[in-house]
Formats: C-alpha cells, sequence, structure tokens
C-alpha cells in the first residue's frame, strides 16, 4: 500500500488562512475512524526547508493552503519541482521548492499535489468564513472519496486537475 502525507499549512490566527490546518484536523478524525493506516498528517504555518525530508520517505504527498486566487471553490494542481524559485528570504517556502530540495538531496520524488482551498478573509480572528467552510468541506468530500481508493489516488487525482 502506498505510503501518503496530508500536509496542511496556513495560519489559523488569520481567518481563512488556517483553511489547511483545519482541513488537516477534520481528516485525521475521519482516518482514525476508518482506521486507515497508510496515511500520515502534518500541519504547520508555513513549509520549512526540512519538509524535504519529511516527503522523501512517501509515495503521495498532498499539500493544503488556503488560496486568494479566483478559483470556484477549490482545485488541485500538480506541484512540479522544475517551478522552484529561489527566494531571497527562507520566511516563505512554495511546494516546488520543498519537492526540489527532496529530490536534490534524497534523490526521491513521490507524486505530489497541491489542494488551494479558497478563502476570503485574512483578519486576524481564528474563525473561517462561511464560505470557506463550505469550500473546505467541498474538498474534504473529494479527497475522502479518493483516500478509499490508494491505489488508484494518483490516477483519480491527476483526473481531477
Amino acid at each position: 500500500m502506498k505510503k501518503i502525507l496530508l500536509y496542511g499549512y496556513g495560519n489559523p490566527g488569520r481567518m481563512d488562512d488556517g483553511l489547511g490546518n483545519v482541513f488537516i484536523n477534520e481528516i485525521t478524525a475521519w482516518i482514525n475512524d476508518k482506521g486507515i493506516e497508510n496515511i500520515q498528517v502534518d500541519s504547520n504555518y508555513q513549509l520549512n526547508i526540512e519538509d524535504a525530508e519529511a516527503i522523501s520517505i512517501q509515495d503521495i504527498v498532498i499539500f493544503i493552503d488556503a488560496s486568494q486566487e479566483n478559483i470556484e471553490d477549490f482545485v488541485i494542481t500538480k506541484v512540479n519541482p522544475s517551478d522552484a524559485k529561489i527566494e531571497f528570504s527562507m520566511h516563505a517556502v512554495s511546494t516546488a521548492y520543498i519537492l526540489s530540495l527532496c529530490e536534490k538531496i534524497y534523490k526521491k520524488s513521490p507524486e505530489t499535489y497541491l489542494i488551494h482551498i479558497k478563502g476570503y478573509e485574512w483578519d486576524f480572528a481564528e474563525i473561517l468564513t462561511e464560505k470557506a467552510a463550505a469550500n473546505l468541506n467541498k474538498a474534504l468530500n473529494f479527497l475522502k472519496e479518493k483516500l478509499l481508493v490508494p491505489d488508484k489516488l494518483e490516477h483519480l487525482l491527476n483526473e481531477s486537475l
């Protein structure tokens, strides 16, 4: 069975920026309830270069983050290490950069995706907007359905791109 890492990130103290973290909290309860053993979860305020090691031992990695982009509710994109840009400051590290580091340091390249969940407000508060919460539930339901068929997960995710 494939080893899967679900990694949400964002600042839960900035309203919808916490979508990735809330996603992980919700899906962790579901994973435990279903007794699924091949899925690990993690969350943080932001990605760090050390995350390259964490993804190096996985077959599939799915990052989850809030998005300010002009999308409907959520979208999934495939992470491409060639899109990695070296930043002047390591305060903000991209998923592509993490995957690129993983390839360079560990010679591993897990199948990697990013779920972008549409957010609306970014003020200082530990609450999601109603519309962001609805988008979160859509993304959760979509991924739960795919995780129940882990051997076909990559194919199913690629179909949704």
